[in-house]
């Protein structure tokens, strides 16, 4: 599958908000927005997202369809990555490509990540793209309504 990077477009976001609003999705992503399912505030969250000239937010493409979507954001210094891939592409290595696509784009290092704990396949790919992790903290997910275990990942220069 060709995976490639673009900017996001008006009609990327219906998608992506499908996409987010997976149930088994949510839960292994865990720290998710605390109403997934509110297209009000999913728009506004966007809308923020394309206006900031500090946020590098693409679409995910495999052979041409929207399959996700992938960011850098935060302030210098603290920026971390984000990517969220359809579960219907998951295992395919789809995300380890585009998140090598947008550290190639990104040059900026250091960048931090953020998993839960107990989500192997989005820890391997971080991995896969460089990063270690640096930290182990407890926080609130939302799409689990507990405290769950979180690791942080650093991506060095």
């Amino acid at each position: 599958m060709d995976i490639a990077l673009r900017p996001v477009h008006d009609s990327d976001l219906p998608v992506f908000f499908r996409q987010s609003n997976d149930p088994e999705a949510l839960r292994m992503a865990a720290f998710t927005s605390q109403d997934p399912a509110d297209r009000d505030r999913f728009d506004a969250h966007w809308a923020h997202i394309r206006s900031s000239p500090e946020i590098v937010a693409r679409t995910v493409l495999g052979d041409g369809d929207v399959v996700g979507n992938a960011a850098v954001y935060g302030e210098a210094g603290e920026r971390e990555v984000t990517y969220w891939v359809d579960r219907a592409y998951w295992g395919k290595g789809i995300a380890t490509a585009a998140l090598r696509a947008l550290l190639a784009e990104v040059d900026e290092r250091p960048l931090y990540a953020r998993v839960a704990a107990d989500n192997a396949g989005s820890r391997r790919v971080l991995e896969r793209c460089g990063f270690v992790v640096s930290a182990r903290a407890t926080a609130y997910a939302p799409a689990r309504g507990t405290e769950i275990e979180e690791l942080v990942l650093t991506l060095e220069g």
